[in-house]
């Protein structure tokens, strides 16, 4: 795992979303359900941003996939509210990752949840696990801040 004296395995990658009505559960405030989905889009598009894009990872014959989530819900959104996601990699293992992400309602600042994402690396051709590449962790020590610097 990393420390403190190391910090992050990489910078933070930012995307906006806004809450749309679709969104929106019996509660009448944005679903846990899409919180989920937003962990998992954020971490797709820093991916992305740093030239992990889904056919580069078929063409290199690995994915990731999600090992374990714990999410904290914190606060609710409601529709219309703006959020930043925001998302790093906060550690490496031979064959995984720890993905840390804060979901922030950008109007005053607020924490409406917290995730933790172990994400695998499995070959494409077996579904094993797959020693994570030097070259693609570096990869993702890029310092590409938001979706909008791609």
């Amino acid at each position: 795992m990393t420390d403190a004296s190391t910090g992050p395995a990489s910078p933070e990658f930012r995307l906006l979303v806004r809450a749309l009505p679709e969104d929106i559960d019996e509660l009448r405030h944005v679903s846990n359900l899409v919180y989920l989905r937003w962990v998992i889009d954020v971490a797709l598009a820093h991916s992305a941003a740093v030239g992990w894009t889904r056919p580069a990872y078929l063409a290199a014959g690995h994915v990731f996939v999600v090992r374990r989530h714990e999410i904290e819900y914190l606060a609710s959104a409601l529709e219309g509210d703006e959020i930043e996601l925001v998302t790093w990699i906060d550690s490496w293992t031979a064959a995984t990752s720890v993905r840390r992400t804060q979901l922030l309602r950008t109007r005053d600042g607020k924490v409406l949840a917290t995730a933790s994402t172990t994400w695998a690396l499995v070959a494409t051709d077996s579904g094993r696990p797959k020693r994570i590449p030097a070259a693609m962790m570096d990869d993702f020590r890029q310092r590409v801040a938001r979706a909008d610097d791609v």
